[in-house]
C-alpha cells in the first residue's frame, strides 16, 4: 500500500505540488485571520448575575438576593457549577457550563429563570455580566483634569470618552474607576418639611414626576400638523428648586422651600492615584469573548486618539497599558525561537545527508506543517499565543521526511 502511495505521488507530482501550493495558499489565508494573544484563554463558560442593593448588609443581600438567585438558577442544562458572592450592596452570581457550551444560549437560559426569580420590593432586577472572560481586560487609560477636579474629569469619562469607546467593533464594556460621579442633590430641612407636613416620599415623588417629557398628540391648523409636547426634563438646577410639591390654599410649595439643590457626588467605592500627583480617572476597555484582542487593543487605541480630541479644555488622557504591545513582544519572541529552531535543523540536516538539496526538501516540511497547522488552529478557534506555537517540535515535523528523504538517497 506504501509503494503504491508513493509510486502514485511520483507519477502525479505536478498535481501534487499544485495540492501542496494550495494548502500553503489556504494556510496563509488563515494565518491572517488567525488571533493572537501572550496566552490561551483558558476560562470555562461562564454567566455572571449581578444585583446592586445599595445599603444593604452582606448578610442580608445573601438571605434575600443570592439565595433566591441561586435557587432559580439551578438545574439549567449543560450547568455544572454555581458560586456566588454577597458583599456590602452586590451580589454576584457565577454560573459555570460545559466547556463547548454556546454563551449565548446559556445566557438566554439565565436570562429566562431570572424572569421568574421572587426578589423583594423595590430591589433592582439582577442584570447579566458582559460576555468578556478574565483575559479580556485589553485596554487602561488615564483621565486627568488639569486643575484636580477629579469630578471633571470623572464626566469627561462619561459622557465624552466612553461612548466613543464603547462603539469600536468587539469591545463589550468600558469600565470607569476612580473620580466623583456627579449628582445634583436635594438637602431637605427635616424643620420645613415638618412645618408643611410633608415627608420625604412626598419630595421623591414630585421629583419623580417633574423630570420627564409628555407626549399630547398632533394638532392641525391651515393644513398643518403641529406636534404637542409637554416638556418637563429637567436641565438645570434651577429647574429642579421650582418643582412643585404641594399646594396650600392656592400657593405652590416648590424644592426650595423645604431645602437646598446642591451640586454632589454618588457615594464612591474606589479611587484611582497616578504618578503621585492626586487623583485621576481610569477607563479599562474589555473585549468581547472570541474576537481578536491584537486588533481590539489597536482600534481602542486609535478611536482614543480621536476621541481625545473632543474632550473639554483642561482634560487630558492617555493610555497607559494597550495588550497589543504584550502580543506583540510574545510574536516577537515565538518568531525568534521558530526561526532559530527551523534554521538549526536545516544545519542539522545538512550535516547528516550530506546534501543540500535533500535538506532543503526536508526543510519544506516545516513551513508546509505550520500552515497545515494555522489552518486546523483557525477552524478550532485555537488563538496563536507562546503556548500554542511555542509548543511545535520541528523535530517531530521532519521525522518523517528525513527517513523517505535519507531512503531515496541511499538507494
Amino acid at each position: 500500500m506504501l509503494n503504491f502511495i508513493i509510486e502514485w505521488v511520483i507519477r502525479y507530482r505536478w498535481l501534487m505540488l499544485a495540492f501542496g501550493g494550495m494548502l500553503a495558499v489556504v494556510g496563509l489565508i488563515s494565518l491572517s485571520r488567525l488571533p493572537f494573544d501572550a496566552m490561551p484563554d483558558i476560562t470555562p463558560v461562564m454567566v455572571q448575575v449581578n444585583t446592586s442593593i445599595p445599603g444593604y448588609a452582606p448578610e442580608d443581600v445573601e438571605s434575600q438576593i443570592t439565595m433566591s438567585v441561586e435557587r432559580e438558577l439551578s438545574g439549567l442544562a449543560g450547568l455544572t457549577e454555581i458560586r456566588s458572592i454577597s458583599k456590602f450592596g452586590l451580589s454576584q452570581v457565577t454560573c459555570i457550563f460545559k466547556e463547548g457550551t454556546d454563551i449565548y444560549r446559556a445566557r438566554q437560559q439565565v436570562s429566562e429563570r431570572l424572569a421568574t426569580a421572587e426578589l423583594p420590593d423595590g430591589i433592582e432586577r439582577p442584570r447579566l455580566g458582559p460576555i468578556s472572560t478574565g483575559l479580556g481586560e485589553i485596554f487602561h487609560y488615564i483621565v486627568i483634569g488639569k486643575t484636580g477636579d477629579p469630578t471633571a474629569a470623572r464626566e469627561a469619562q462619561d459622557w465624552v470618552l466612553k461612548p466613543q469607546l464603547k462603539a469600536v467593533p468587539g469591545v463589550v464594556e468600558v469600565n470607569t474607576w476612580g473620580g466623583y460621579e456627579k449628582q445634583y442633590q436635594v438637602l431637605m430641612n427635616p424643620t420645613r418639611l415638618a412645618a408643611f407636613k410633608l415627608t420625604v416620599a412626598d419630595v421623591v415623588q414630585a421629583l419623580q414626576r417633574g423630570h420627564q417629557n409628555v407626549g399630547g398628540g398632533i394638532t392641525s391648523r391651515a393644513g398643518e400638523q403641529f406636534v404637542v409636547q409637554g416638556v418637563g426634563a429637567l436641565t438645570k438646577r434651577e429647574d429642579i428648586e421650582r418643582i412643585t410639591i404641594d399646594t396650600r390654599d392656592g400657593t405652590p410649595i416648590h424644592v426650595d422651600d423645604i431645602g437646598e439643590v446642591v451640586i454632589g457626588h454618588a457615594l464612591r467605592m474606589a479611587a484611582v492615584t497616578y504618578n503621585g500627583k492626586g487623583e485621576a480617572v481610569l477607563g479599562l476597555g474589555f473585549m468581547l469573548t472570541g474576537e481578536n484582542p491584537q486588533r481590539v487593543a489597536k482600534d481602542l487605541d486609535r478611536q482614543l486618539k480621536e476621541a481625545i480630541k473632543t474632550l473639554p479644555e483642561g482634560i487630558e488622557a492617555h493610555v497607559v497599558y494597550e495588550r497589543s504591545h504584550l502580543v506583540d513582544q510574545v510574536l516577537d519572541t515565538v518568531q525568534h525561537n521558530l526561526f532559530f529552531g527551523a534554521a538549526l535543523v536545516i544545519a542539522v540536516l545538512f550535516l547528516f545527508l550530506g546534501n543540500i538539496r535533500a535538506s532543503i526538501l526536508v526543510a519544506l516540511s516545516i513551513p508546509l506543517s505550520m500552515l497545515f497547522a494555522f489552518s486546523f488552529m483557525l477552524k478550532a478557534g485555537i488563538a496563536g499565543s507562546l503556548m500554542s506555537l511555542g509548543a511545535i517540535d520541528f523535530g517531530l515535523a521532519v521525522d518523517n521526511s528525513v527517513i523517505q528523504v535519507e531512503n531515496v538517497m541511499r538507494r
